[in-house]
């Protein structure tokens, strides 16, 4: 009995000397400061002590501590960390801000799966939900630009072409995603397929630059646009707005978010835009876009994600203007018939189980329904001098069934983790093109077109009718390992299939064709400590030409003879050497990101204009991509932050013969530069939030394309000059906005100095060729206001 007093008395002492250790629990979510989605992973620690936690799905933690009141610190890459003061009587909610100059960003395009920036042996970049919010941006062509050494130009009436590692075109060499399923099946390539997003529903955004195939396949040549769409918020929110413009741009817009239920959470958001009446002729249009996505958490390790998107789009098609037009700013159309209608569902289910701390399973389910009905302007054939002309009605429609399976494994030898995949996408495809005939009034010099006029359509004359099944099919591996301390090789490879049975109604063949490949990769990165890092990398990039491409009839001047096709086109073969580096300084206020790489093609598969204004498919023997991109970003404090980003570069024919006539004056066009593609591209912004205004942001951002040869010869070149006189593209955008509460107004100046420029200036390689523009907006005013309400709990 003694002995049990003594423990006792023992215990008593002991606890009086030293209380108990953690006695209270605080506990609240962890969310990013601008979307309101929970931060899953967050760090939340007291400093000083060996007590800490990690957020869950739904952004909460809990944490045992040993007072009533404990500071805490909350970290997340990525995001600006915070130290607060937390009591056990009520849940803490913080607001991370995303960290719009930090390098050590997570991203997830690169390897798949989430991962630091600076652990990916390849050229990535990511605009963060801060500079979404902060550009309000009407079209996506305001947010893509802002990426380093990518231009997405903008057509009008969010028409499109892209350049990543390739001249500023409409080729197929670039993968559009939609939270890492690719947004059209590969075959069915289109260069405006952005049309098919809605601008309202994005988070972040994540460009991979240089060929991506070992992970995502054939097209992703030049690179991939990865749209990371919004989560379930994990605070009640909702959101309405209006946005106009001078020249008769409205949009509605609006987002709602929030759990409904302890594991359940849902978010929709979208808009509806008109324009009517704008400063080119014959350019109304209407678009619907709606997201909505809901995330159900089954267990702590088990996940589900249902998201359904739907973009409605109807627009006339004012197209480009010749010479005349464009330089005394008569942006009048010369059509007045031709119009484009998109119609875009996509559907996923994506299941993810974390079956322990090493190992995760993803699995995905999608559907696709779409069509592209369109009178397109630029189909109009026309020679020189004529006053008739051919154009073209078409229509193509696909659905797609498929399914991606991906699972990784983290291993203890060598810090390894492996990630291996495949996937299935099933697209039966129905095409049609019909011819229509015009007539064409001339301006008095009887060298180019005022305007078109439709006298007929022929839909029994057809210029392409086929369908086709088409099937691509893809098994992916990557292997991360770390030999020696701080130095990271990744190995990967990927083989994909692209088949399809058809039926040619032109010439009554059947058949079924098929393109296949292994794209490999290899890549390292080493820590230099410091913030500071290189890598390198080798890779591959595969591309099938479009079924577009396979069943267009060739042209010919016989109006007798059988219709022939290019069934024989090579699928294009890129090869890529990059090396790159990154670097803080300064305290953190600097960051520096650069890349140099080098990427031949071969057998790059080309549209030629001819002199009719139609386009011939042609593949070049080799061409060669060289530059360097680069990225430099300064804070030196909370209130200013400036950017600047672009790419010097090199886009050449290398082997490429136009012609082997030996009456032909250019045989080949070995050493010229390719059409539309500028040696310099670079997109810089100063951003000021003044602390003595809070909520109030302004900013100024200069776009710069230097001048590019128009035609394959390299004889005419667009080299008008712009803001500052430079040749080429030059202007300057101005934002401005101001948050009170729950309520902000914004107002937007796009292309602040009124310059003339072109978006897009292309010619033949003829003499007799003439130029045609797409002629940029003037000077406009982008209006809106805002209504944002954030709930408590």
């Amino acid at each position: 009995m003694k002995k049990i007093y003594v423990i006792l008395a023992v215990v008593a002492i002991y606890m009086w000397a030293h209380p108990v250790y953690a006695q209270y629990t605080v506990h609240g979510k962890i969310l990013d400061n601008q979307t309101k989605e929970p931060l899953i992973g967050a760090t939340v620690s007291v400093p000083g002590t060996q007590a800490g936690t990690v957020t869950d799905v739904h952004g909460t933690f809990q944490l045992a501590v040993t007072e009533s009141n404990v500071q805490l610190a909350v970290s997340y890459i990525g995001y600006d960390q915070q130290t607060i003061t937390s009591s056990v009587n009520e849940a803490v909610i913080v607001s991370l801000q995303p960290s719009v100059n930090n390098l050590q960003q997570v991203v997830i395009t690169a390897n798949r799966e989430a991962a630091l920036r600076t652990d990916a042996p390849v050229a990535i970049s990511k605009l963060s939900s801060v500079m979404i919010n902060d550009a309000r941006p009407t079209l996506l062509t305001e947010l893509i630009n802002k990426v380093p050494g990518v231009v997405m130009a903008n057509y009008n009436n969010e028409q499109h072409a892209m350049a990543i590692r390739q001249p500023i075109g409409t080729s197929a060499y670039f993968l559009y995603m939609e939270d890492g399923v690719p947004i059209r099946p590969m075959g069915v390539f289109n260069h405006n397929a952005l049309i098919e997003m809605n601008v309202m529903a994005i988070s972040n955004v994540e460009v991979v630059k240089g060929p991506a195939s070992s992970l995502y396949g054939p097209e992703a040549v030049g690179g991939a646009i990865n749209f990371i769409t919004r989560r379930p918020t994990a605070l009640p929110t909702a959101g309405v707005g209006i946005q106009v413009d001078q020249w008769g741009y409205k949009r509605i817009q609006y987002g709602a978010g929030g759990m409904i239920a302890k594991k359940l959470g849902i978010y929709i958001g979208g808009f509806e835009a008109k324009q009517r009446n704008s400063w080119q002729t014959y350019s109304d249009y209407d678009k619907s876009s709606i997201n909505a996505r809901l995330d159900y958490a089954l267990s702590a390790k088990t996940n589900f994600t249902l998201a359904f998107s739907d973009n409605e789009y109807n627009s006339d098609m004012s197209g480009s203007v010749d010479s005349t037009a464009f330089y005394s700013r008569q942006y009048t159309s010369s059509t007045d018939f031709t119009y484009r209608k998109v119609h875009s569902q996509r559907t996923r289910f994506t299941a993810t189980h974390q079956w322990n701390q090493h190992q995760e399973t993803m699995f995905t389910l999608f559907y696709r329904d779409n069509y592209i009905e369109q009178n397109p302007n630029y189909s109009i054939r026309w020679t020189s001098g004529s006053t008739s002309a051919t154009g073209e009605v078409n229509r193509n429609s696909f659905y797609s069934k498929g399914a991606i399976l991906q699972h990784s494994i983290r291993l203890p030898f060598l810090q390894s983790r492996i990630l291996a995949g495949g996937s299935i996408d099933y697209s039966p495809t129905n095409y049609w093109s019909y011819q229509v005939d015009l007539g064409a009034q001339l301006r008095p010099d009887g060298k180019s077109v005022e305007k078109y006029t439709l006298l007929k359509e022929d839909p029994n004359i057809f210029l392409s009718k086929y369908k086709a099944n088409l099937a691509n099919t893809a098994i992916y591996s990557q292997l991360e390992i770390n030999p020696v301390e701080r130095l990271k090789v990744t190995l990967g490879a990927r083989y994909d299939r692209m088949s399809f049975d058809y039926e040619n109604y032109l010439d009554g063949s059947t058949g079924s064709k098929a393109y296949e490949r292994v794209t490999p990769k290899i890549g390292v990165t080493y820590d230099l400590g410091g913030g500071k890092g290189l890598y390198a990398n080798y890779s591959q990039g595969f591309s099938p030409p479009s079924l577009t491409a396979v069943f267009r009839k060739k042209p010919t001047t016989d109006a007798n003879a059988p219709a022939e096709f290019y069934y024989n086109l090579e699928p294009a073969r890129f090869d890529n050497v990059e090396i790159g580096g990154w670097a803080s300084l300064f305290d953190h206020k600097v960051y520096i990101d650069a890349a140099l790489y080098q990427m031949t093609g071969h057998k790059e598969l080309l549209s030629i204009r001819q002199p009719d204004n139609s386009y011939d498919y042609q593949s070049a023997g080799k061409t060669l991509h060289r530059g360097v991109e680069y990225s430099i970003t300064y804070k030196p404090d909370d209130q200013w932050f400036i950017r600047f980003g672009g790419t010097n570069a090199t886009h050449r024919f290398e082997d490429f013969a136009l012609s082997t006539r030996s009456t032909d004056p250019v045989k080949n066009v070995n050493g010229n530069d390719m059409p539309q593609a500028p040696h310099w591209i670079a997109n810089s912004e100063v951003t000021y939030k003044p602390r003595y205004v809070k909520g109030l942001r302004v900013a100024l951002e200069w776009q710069r394309i230097s001048s590019w040869y128009q035609d394959q010869v390299s004889k005419v070149k667009y080299d008008d000059r712009g803001f500052m006189g430079m040749k080429g593209v030059s202007y300057l955008n101005a934002r401005t906005g101001y948050t009170w509460k729950s309520i902000e107004v914004y107002v937007n100046v796009l292309n602040l100095t009124n310059e003339l420029y072109a978006t897009s200036a292309t010619r033949g390689n003829s003499a007799t060729d003439r130029t045609t523009y797409t002629p940029a907006a003037p000077r406009t005013f982008v209006m809106g206001i805002q209504y944002n309400f954030s709930g408590k709990k």
